[in-house]
């Protein structure tokens, strides 16, 4: 059974049906969409929340530590107090790549689900698909840095390059079932002649999700400069650094991370819209389809 308002992935779109695409599908199925990223990913985006709140907790002690001693700083205490940063600093980038890597399973197999139901999406099969990838995933990104940060360290140019060759490495993992090697091997293939159409839907999509980001960036920046404008006022130099355990500020701030999270989902739709209108110019695939399924009818129906 086929829903009356199925948009169809499967065919060629220029940049403006792209963008209008992604935003209608995100209209018509952001209530299950929603729910299967919080099932899924709400117990790791809970601990990722109370990482972010112990590690700013746990900087603004070390800052008040470092303030508070005065004359010239043990070089001990800087040595634990950086060891402490950084060591909070690398949990917090583990987890909340794990966070990004899960929130792009299910959106890409919740895509897939849709695809292949015909916009009836399981939630079990999109859990199942997640997780058992999930190696998957995580090989994929790390490979993807590493190439990424080679472009960096041979001139800045190839990592541009590179990173839009990339932006479609999790749908092709994904709708074509490809290891990592293939994976990136097919992304080369497929964005042949195609990188500047490419680049540029990248960057429109990446100024949208930027300025709605924003939404829920500014209250925390209004608070944090009501706050440091009434600290100010005062002669404690640590006064400010509190604003780092202001529980106000912490809510604040991971409403903040977790809006511009939840708006990540819209570069991760528009990369599946756009990995389909590469292989349709490519390959035809969907074409084909609808010419085996026309065929099909016509049979059935003798």
């Amino acid at each position: 059974m086929e829903q009356n308002n199925f948009i169809e992935f499967k065919k060629e779109r220029d940049l403006g049906a792209i963008i209008s695409d992604t935003f209608k599908f995100i209209r018509e199925n952001w209530k299950p969409y929603f729910i299967c990223i919080v099932k899924i990913i709400g117990p790791i985006l809970l601990i990722g929340a109370a990482l972010m709140v112990f590690a700013v907790i746990s900087y603004s002690g070390a800052l008040k530590g470092l303030l508070s001693a005065g004359g010239e700083p043990d070089p001990s205490l800087m040595f634990d107090t950086l060891s402490g940063v950084f060591g909070w600093g690398v949990i917090m980038m583990v987890v909340w790549g794990l966070v990004y890597v899960l929130l792009a399973g299910v959106s890409l197999y919740y895509i897939k689900s849709y695809i292949n139901n015909n916009g009836i999406v399981n939630f079990d099969e999109i859990k199942q698909n997640t997780y058992n990838n999930l190696g998957k995933f995580i090989g994929l990104g790390i490979l993807s840095i590493l190439m990424i940060l080679l472009g960096y360290i041979l001139c800045f140019l190839p990592a541009i390059y590179i990173s839009i060759v990339l932006f479609i490495a999790m749908p092709i993992m994904v709708f074509e079932n490809k290891s990592v090697g293939d994976t990136i091997s097919h992304c080369f293939k497929l964005i042949s002649k195609e990188w500047w159409n490419t680049f540029g839907v990248f960057i429109v999509i990446s100024l949208l999700v930027g300025v709605l980001g924003m939404v829920f960036t500014v209250p925390t920046l209004i608070y944090q400069f009501i706050s440091m404008g009434i600290d100010m006022g005062g002669n404690d130099p640590t006064a400010i650094i509190g604003l780092f355990e202001d529980p106000i500020y912490l809510a604040l701030t991971f409403l903040s991370y977790f809006g511009k999270f939840l708006f990540y989902s819209i570069t991760l739709i528009a990369s599946a819209f756009i990995y389909f209108d590469l292989n349709e110019q490519k390959n035809f695939t969907g074409t084909f389809e609808k010419i085996e399924n026309l065929g099909e009818d016509i049979n059935n129906q003798d």
